[in-house]
Parts: structure tokens; sequence; C-alpha cells
């Protein structure tokens, strides 16, 4: 089968453009970090490159490094400001994964004792509970 091409239309995309609003917590140069806005949990953020590739198995290798450095710092980030027992850091590539958003991210999602992600079932959370969310995560990448 023929690796499917980067589509520039995915929301991600669009999202990294500015057509589709966005709750960003963290920007650079290179990567971009926001709420996810069907979140499995409580301060559910995507960290998304810039550079345009469908996932990990086409993405430049030298986007991979600093990828990686804005997920730990983002990581980091959430557990504090949730006062989370963990974090799941997850990253999807092509259908047969789960990959539904053809554009490189990585989901970090603080994780809780006892407490089991939600299913990803296309629930949209309530945006002032997403700016609340992306709030306090800037709070402590600014701190």
């Amino acid at each position: 089968m023929a690796e499917a091409s980067y589509d520039p239309s995915n929301i991600f995309a669009k999202i990294l453009r500015g057509e589709i609003p966005s709750h960003r917590v963290y920007e650079d140069d290179a990567m971009v970090a926001f709420m996810d806005v069907m979140p499995q949990g409580p301060g559910h953020t995507l960290v998304v490159p810039k550079a345009p590739s469908r996932n990990l198995l086409d993405a430049d290798p030298s986007t991979l490094g600093p990828l990686f450095t804005v997920v730990k710092q983002v990581a980091q980030a959430v557990k504090k400001a949730f006062g989370a027992d963990g974090v799941t850091v997850l990253q999807f590539n092509e259908p047969a994964s789960g990959q539904t958003v053809y554009h490189l991210h990585v989901h970090v999602i603080p994780r809780f004792e006892g407490i089991a992600l939600k299913p990803h079932t296309g629930q949209m959370e309530k945006p002032e509970v997403l700016a609340e969310n992306a709030s306090k995560i800037r709070a402590v990448l600014n701190g």
C-alpha cells in the first residue's frame, strides 16, 4: 500500500495557521501545544510540530528532538498544574493505530490513581473549561 501524502487542510494545520481557534499553552518557532477539545481527562494537551508530516513515520528526524523536548516540558507542567499522580504520553501512526488527525501530534494526559481515561467519544469540552485548564498549564510553564 502506498503511503498517503500530507494534507494541509487537516484540522491541526488549520489550528497552526490560526484559521481555527485553540487554547494554546505553549508556542515557539517549531512547536505549539494546545488543549484537546475532546479531552480524555482534565488537562489533556496536544503537542504539535509546525513542520508538516502525517505522523512519526514520515516526520523529518530533525523535528523529533524538539518535539519530545516540548512534550517533556508540557508533561511536567500538566502533572504539576493538575496535581496528577502521573502522565500518559500517547502518539498514534496511521488508521490501524487509532490516528484520526493526519498531522504529527503527541497527547499528554495527566493521570490520577484509580481514575480511568474517558473514552475518545467526540464529546467536546466547554470552551470555558478548556480556557481555565490552559491557564493553569501556562501558569506553570511561565512560572
